[in-house]
């Protein structure tokens, strides 16, 4: 498929679904993701309750969690400083820079962690350029910020091919995304 590196290994409806017996069964010792409208919705800096429990949970699994933006330093450390997660600011997805700095810095497998996002063109493009799997989260909210315009609307004509103009079906757990993922591949002789 000519867009095949757009296309995620997995679409998960939230970054909260991917529970830590999920993660852990899968051996994911780190979970990349990205700041605005994944981790949290850019109007809302102090997250929700949901956000802050799945930290608390991963945290104690052992499971670190990595923002990976294309954010300013200053504003990543403004968004995240007070929620204890590590973090690489001006990434510069879709180049897979920020995922090969954290693979380095913390000794990773790249079979050892997940790149979240809610955008294909950086996200999920980063993914597949650093070779690790790619989890696509609907947005937290509607609303995105300006810069994000053209990107949702290029995504939009991309998921159309991907996805045969059918709408991509989410799911509510990463062992679901997981068995679907398997299912089609059984489909399709793989």
């Amino acid at each position: 498929m000519v867009l095949n590196f757009l296309k995620p290994t997995y679409l998960v409806e939230s970054v909260y679904d991917l529970s830590v017996d999920e993660l852990k069964k899968h051996n994911i010792k780190a979970v990349l993701t990205d700041l605005d409208n994944t981790l949290l919705a850019w109007n809302n800096p102090k997250g929700t309750p949901e956000l802050h429990e799945w930290l608390k949970e991963t945290k104690e699994a052992g499971i670190e969690v990595i923002v990976v933006s294309n954010n300013t330093w200053q504003r990543v450390e403004k968004a995240v400083g007070d929620l204890g997660v590590g973090y690489v600011a001006w990434s510069l997805k879709p180049l897979p820079r920020g995922i090969h700095r954290v693979l380095k810095e913390h000794h990773l497998n790249k079979d050892e962690v997940l790149m979240v996002g809610d955008q294909m063109l950086t996200d999920v493009w980063a993914a597949h350029l650093a070779g690790v799997k790619s989890v696509l989260v609907k947005r937290l909210i509607e609303s995105d910020m300006w810069q994000t315009w053209v990107n949702r609307f290029i995504e939009n004509q991309a998921k159309k091919i991907i996805y045969k103009n059918q709408e991509p079906v989410w799911h509510d757990s990463l062992a679901k995304a997981v068995s679907k993922k398997e299912e089609q591949e059984l489909h399709d002789g793989k």
